[in-house]
């Protein structure tokens, strides 16, 4: 498809591509011209933060910076009542640097042995952060969190992460078993996408 080439370009601060694939859904109806970071040759930045929207401004100022353009980053993850909160901001490196989804799931129903179902309730957290420039000054934040379980075994092969093992009480599945669009309206990265999606109904990019 040709790009209009009136249409604001936007970075995505992200190199996940299960991320991308989302974010693109959701934002398609806009009139912008998404790529991920990966696109204008943008180094990873160290995520410092102590919590996620932190770590969110980490990587939409570095996007921003090495870019030139406006940058959209997220900072999401899995944080489990049992365990203090953990993998929280370590989510995607929870078995290591590195580790791929199996790993990390492998870690955290280890870290679960032996905790009864009616014990592991957890949600997945998810802050988004708009810079229109590296050094705005007002960015915009939006958090949001969807609430579910962690089941003692991954069920279900779509989705990423910790999809698999994060069963969704209201619908009687895992988060990998939900199809695209229900996942997309329900999880916490939808959320806080559609409280993105009106901002920018009155402030464009």
């Amino acid at each position: 498809m040709r790009r209009n080439p009136a249409m604001r370009k936007l970075i995505l601060a992200t190199g996940n591509p299960g991320k991308v694939r989302e974010l693109e859904a959701v934002l398609a109806g806009f009139d912008l011209d998404i790529a991920p970071q990966s696109a204008f040759a943008v180094p990873e930045v160290e995520e410092t933060g102590l919590t996620f929207v932190e770590n969110a401004l980490i990587k939409a100022r570095n996007a921003a910076r090495h870019g030139g353009l406006p940058a959209l980053a997220d900072d999401s993850g899995l944080v489990v009542d049992a365990l203090e909160g953990a993998p929280g901001i370590y989510s995607a490196r929870y078995a290591g640097p590195g580790a791929n989804d199996r790993a990390n799931i492998d870690k955290l129903l280890a870290e679960l042995a032996g905790v009864p179902a009616a014990r592991r309730s957890a949600r997945f957290v998810c802050a988004l952060a708009l810079l229109r420039h590296p050094a705005d000054p007002t960015p915009l934040i939006c958090q949001a969190s969807w609430e579910g379980m962690v089941l003692a075994e991954p069920r279900g092969a779509g989705g990423f992460g910790y999809d698999p093992v994060f069963w969704v009480p209201d619908q009687g599945r895992t988060a990998a078993e939900l199809e695209p669009d229900v996942k997309n309206r329900l999880s916490h990265r939808g959320q806080a996408l559609a409280l993105l999606r009106e901002y920018l109904r009155h402030n464009p990019v």
